[in-house]
């Protein structure tokens, strides 16, 4: 992948806008509170993105449970966030011996002062390193041309509508056969596929997979429809460590019916593992 000099994790833009800093841990260590800095770097039609957020949460619990690596994290987005200071409130749930569970809130201040929930997470960590190699499984990895048959923002009009700093911050590469609504012709098929890392190069990591699952233009551009999709409620799991190299990712959506959409991703590695999986239920932007 011809990405910019690898940054060392810890380095990374990434890295440093999913900082988190410890301010009141409770008597007992099952509650803490978190100071964050939403950046503006990660919005979307001025909302800030939602794989970001959840990424963001999935560090602050990281620090709050016992096991390192997020399994499953299901977010609920109650109002959408905006650039800016934050709160982030943990609790754990339970602690086992393979899994511990806990929840998270990130909260912001309105103009009057008072607090203002965004979003809501409960989700199970464990150890990645430590799951068997077995695999039986029918998935395999989304037919699509390679890397460098792909298009980026350097192979013509393929910015979101409306503008994304995000995107600047991405090195998407997405298939030239889901990308019509760039040019005024949408396919008309819910699909979105297209090869995914960071700008700076940092390799994927399970933290960073809570992004990636997110990170792709919305499915409702190539149904036809332009404007934001708000996600109401995200769903990730997370398979396996990936490995270093690009991502492929594949969005779905088979239904649009009362304004609200679903989006069902895959996210494959370099060795052909399947990494992540998620489902989100989104709002459809208004014609």
């Amino acid at each position: 992948m011809a990405t910019a000099t690898q940054a060392s994790i810890g380095d990374s833009e990434f890295d440093r806008d999913t900082a988190v800093s410890l301010r009141e841990a409770g008597d007992t260590g099952e509650t803490r509170v978190y100071d964050a800095e939403l950046s503006a770097g990660w919005t979307i039609f001025h909302a800030v993105n939602g794989g970001y957020l959840l990424a963001l949460l999935g560090r602050a619990l990281g620090d709050a449970l016992p096991h390192p690596d997020p399994f499953t994290v299901s977010a609920h987005y109650l109002t959408s966030s905006v650039p800016g200071k934050a709160v982030i409130r943990t609790q754990v749930v339970r602690t086992g011996r393979t899994l511990s569970t806990g929840q998270a809130s990130l909260f912001q201040y309105a103009e009057d002062g008072t607090e203002v929930e965004r979003i809501r997470v409960l989700a199970s960590y464990g150890d990645l390193d430590s799951l068997s190699d077995d695999v039986r499984t029918t998935a395999t990895p989304p037919a699509m041309p390679p890397y460098a048959d792909c298009l980026g923002s350097d192979a013509g009009p393929v910015a979101i509508p409306g503008g994304a700093p995000i995107t600047e911050r991405l090195g998407i590469r997405l298939d030239p056969a889901t990308v019509g609504w760039a040019v005024g012709a949408p396919s008309g098929k819910g699909e979105m596929r297209g090869w995914f890392g960071l700008a700076d190069g940092r390799d994927a990591d399970p933290l960073s997979l809570l992004l990636t699952v997110d990170a792709l233009p919305p499915t409702s551009f190539e149904i036809g429809l332009e404007g934001w999709t708000p996600t109401v409620e995200l769903t990730t799991h997370i398979r396996c460590r990936p490995a270093p190299g690009p991502l492929r990712v594949s969005i779905t959506t088979r239904n649009l019916a009362g304004g609200f959409l679903e989006e069902d991703a895959e996210v494959w590695d370099s060795a052909d593992r399947l990494v992540a999986q998620s489902r989100q239920l989104a709002r459809a932007p208004r014609d």
